[in-house]
């Protein structure tokens, strides 16, 4: 239980001393003072509210400091905790946005009602360029930033309470998810053919691999006799250039089975590229990544979507990205009944729920088949 005294200061003026634990950051124990004007059973009723909050873990210590502040400093925490791309768009937010609409507010000051009018006025007329209000994923963006850094605060004890639990999210409207047909695929892949872009089109086709899950993927990372290959790191861009990363959770660092027409693309690709760097005189590559440039360098993840949305135009194919290679392999999966978790697995999610939140919907004839497997059951509990 936490500790406190009373000391009389002068006539109608009282110190009251209490204990309020270790600060999380340095280890080292905290004392707190106030003064209390009034008679010593008021000063009494300060220290035991003050210790029943300690007690109760409701006490909050961030003092005057400001929103702003405690953003700058979580940064800096964070910063040792991220991605380096994942880093830079919380800066990005908290610049921008967080500490111009809630900065000036101090901490404990800090309401739902304040975050909720912040969320409005972004929706509202929240663009830079003072061209109109954000979109709602934006400022669901904004919300998950604002939650972690004051979830980080209510830990250290500088908060009692997170505000932002009580905020309304802004809804977000699930768009029309973009799914190759047969035919459409078969399109795109003979566009693809000739070009350096098929081999990374064709896995994504038959693995639902992000496009930074492709690009960091290594020779050593596949095992082709055993027709599998783990994910083991992804390539991204940052502000200083490209940057290889691990998975940031387990479900993401996984292994995939891979059927046998993309074993033998990847043996083909092998082939060409050992013949290639042959010819080129680049050597053996040192980092023994899949997929590169002709000069033997990673390959820039956002020249390749570009090249690919250009490439997906002249097969006819428009509103396609890379990512949609991941969604029809998604939905191709759960189509011929894969098992959900399976599905899950392959592409990485969190949980079997993200994946059927995310894709059920999208594959016409999931509810019917249900209700005829159930049909079929029924009968048989009938004798029909």
């Amino acid at each position: 239980m936490a500790n406190g005294s009373i000391r009389q200061r002068g006539a109608g003026s009282w110190e009251v001393k209490y204990d309020i634990g270790r600060d999380p950051l340095t280890g080292k124990r905290r004392t707190k003072f106030e003064t209390v004007r009034g008679s010593k059973r008021e000063a009494q009723k300060v220290l035991r509210d003050r210790l029943t909050t300690i007690d109760h873990g409701t006490y909050a210590n961030a003092g005057k400091l400001t929103v702003a502040q405690w953003l700058s400093d979580w940064l800096a925490q964070a910063k040792h905790g991220t991605s380096a791309k994942t880093w830079e768009r919380y800066t990005e937010i908290v610049n921008h946005h967080l500490v111009p609409g809630l900065g000036a507010v101090t901490l404990n000051q800090l309401s739902a009602a304040a975050i909720q009018q912040f969320y409005a006025k972004a929706l509202e007329s929240g663009r830079r360029d003072g061209k109109g209000g954000l979109s709602p994923q934006t400022v669901r963006h904004f919300d998950r930033v604002l939650n972690v850094a004051l979830k980080r605060a209510r830990a250290l004890g500088l908060i009692a309470r997170n505000p932002v639990e009580d905020v309304a999210k802004p809804k977000v409207e699930r768009g029309d998810m973009r799914i190759l047909s047969p035919d459409e695929a078969r399109a795109l892949l003979a566009i693809a053919r000739p070009t350096r872009l098929f081999a990374p089109v064709f896995l994504a086709l038959g693995t639902g691999l992000r496009r930074g899950e492709i690009l960091g993927l290594r020779w050593s990372d596949i095992d082709l006799p055993r027709s599998s290959l783990t994910v083991a790191q992804s390539l991204e861009t940052t502000k200083t250039g490209l940057r290889f990363k691990e998975p940031k959770t387990k479900r993401g660092r996984r292994t995939i089975a891979l059927s046998a027409s993309v074993v033998e693309e990847l043996k083909e690709h092998r082939a060409r590229q050992a013949k290639e760097r042959l010819q080129l005189g680049l050597g053996k590559d040192p980092a023994m990544l899949v997929f590169t440039k002709i000069d033997g360098e990673p390959v820039q993840p956002d020249g390749m979507s570009k090249e690919f949305v250009a490439m997906a135009k002249r097969a006819g194919l428009p509103r396609v990205t890379l990512h949609t290679l991941r969604h029809t392999h998604a939905s191709d999966m759960l189509r011929v009944n894969v098992h959900p978790k399976i599905v899950s697995e392959r592409l990485g999610h969190a949980s079997v729920a993200i994946t059927l939140d995310v894709y059920s919907h999208a594959v016409p004839g999931l509810q019917e088949d249900a209700a005829s497997r159930i049909d079929a059951a029924l009968r048989g509990v009938l004798g029909n």
